[in-house]
């Protein structure tokens, strides 16, 4: 049972908006071409790194996890919400998705070929990101290529209203690249490439690629 503030805060406010976030970013990824550059680019070394499963981590509706499909990744979702799973697996049926925490990932050490949190680092406060970060390390293999996906910006704001104007109570948080690269590293991962941009995902968003260095020891 989750009863951290922001962590019931994030999964309430989901539940509630399910629906009609699933309806406002069904088709964003038609409007973002770097973007599926880069997931393009994440299947590949994928594939490169010998395939296996993929986590899409904080997946939401499932439309990245649908679309690393579509890529030959074998991905699945995991998301904290229950509402948005049951959307991500009627918009999506045959494919898995999971109910489950970035901060308390229920996957075995070293199992993953592949890790995406695209936009779902943006609510988690700064002083949980490295052990959000550690649970990545942990989880996938030596040279597993993550791919991240964030808000840039030094602000945090807190929003009480979101998709289809349905009350929310949720943090936030922009970050400049050169800030998640640093807690990267200190999580045992090698940052390959980045990308600054603005798009339909955010007016100002950051793209980063990195790997699992396989000289750190999992968790």
């Amino acid at each position: 049972m989750i009863t951290e503030g922001w962590l019931a805060d994030t999964r309430a406010s989901y539940d509630t908006v399910a629906a009609s976030y699933a309806d406002r970013v069904r088709d964003l990824l038609d409007q973002t071409p770097y973007e599926r550059a880069f997931l393009a680019l994440f299947a590949d070394l994928v594939r490169t790194a010998g395939r296996g499963p993929v986590a899409d981590v904080g997946c939401g509706s499932g439309r990245i996890t649908a679309y690393l499909q579509k890529l030959g990744v074998d991905a699945f979702g995991i998301d904290l919400s229950p509402a948005m799973v049951e959307v991500a697996r009627r918009d999506h049926p045959g494919l898995r998705f999971e109910v489950g925490s970035m901060t308390d990932l229920e996957l075995a050490d070293a199992s993953m070929a592949g890790l995406v949190a695209w936009y779902s680092l943006i609510h988690v406060p700064d002083d949980e990101i490295g052990a959000v970060f550690t649970h990545f390390q942990r989880v996938l293999r030596p040279d597993g290529p993550l791919l991240l996906g964030f808000h840039v910006g030094d602000e945090s704001r807190l929003i009480t209203k979101g998709y289809g104007e349905h009350p929310m109570r949720v943090y936030v948080h922009r970050r400049r690249p050169d800030q998640v690269a640093a807690w990267l590293n200190d999580a045992g991962f090698t940052v390959e490439a980045q990308m600054t941009l603005s798009s339909a995902e955010s007016t100002l968003g950051g793209v980063l690629m990195a790997r699992r260095r396989p000289d750190t020891q999992q968790g």
